[in-house]
């Protein structure tokens, strides 16, 4: 019922429950219609699970460059998962041109949210680029923590505001 009335969550657990087909029939083309209705709302689990879908050609064609479109929108919410995610796709060339500096990046980043795997890949990587290339990826990791502690600082002062208006009001 949540998640017919558009509830992003119920949406999200819903379509988990038709992508693994726990206690209903598996069907990925409806777990795909629901995490599509829950990542239009800005959703990051649904974006993430809905590019895995994409990635993996589950209930849609395979199509790796949806899926770092997605991988890019639940990052910018601070999503460690996608970015491991975006750290791989860059990595292997799926979606994007192969990048290891951007790998880095994102393996840096995920592990700075405490993602071991992510530190993990990301010594992998550092082993084979080139100091320029490791000094770029180190300038991008702090710009992006920037960008990401300015969005912060943003999100709470909107929330701030509204809530002083819910007060006023």
């Amino acid at each position: 019922l949540a998640a017919a009335q558009g509830d992003a969550r119920a949406q999200v657990n819903l379509g988990y429950m038709y992508a693994k087909g726990q206690g209903v029939t598996q069907d990925h083309k409806e777990a795909i219609r629901l995490y599509r209705l829950a990542a239009a709302q800005g959703d990051v689990l649904a974006q993430v699970n809905l590019g895995n879908m994409y990635a993996k050609g589950q209930g849609v064609t395979q199509d790796h460059e949806e899926a770092v479109r997605l991988y890019r929108l639940a990052a910018a919410q601070g999503d460690v998962l996608a970015q491991v995610n975006l750290g791989n796709m860059y990595a292997k060339g799926q979606g994007v041109t192969q990048d290891y500096t951007y790998a880095y990046m994102w393996y840096t980043l995920a592990g700075l949210a405490g993602d071991n795997d992510a530190i993990k890949y990301r010594d992998i990587i550092a082993k084979i680029i080139t100091p320029q290339q490791l000094k770029k990826a180190q300038e991008m990791v702090q710009i992006r923590q920037k960008q990401e502690a300015d969005e912060k600082q943003k999100k709470q002062k909107r929330e701030a505001d509204e809530k002083q208006k819910r007060r006023d009001a």
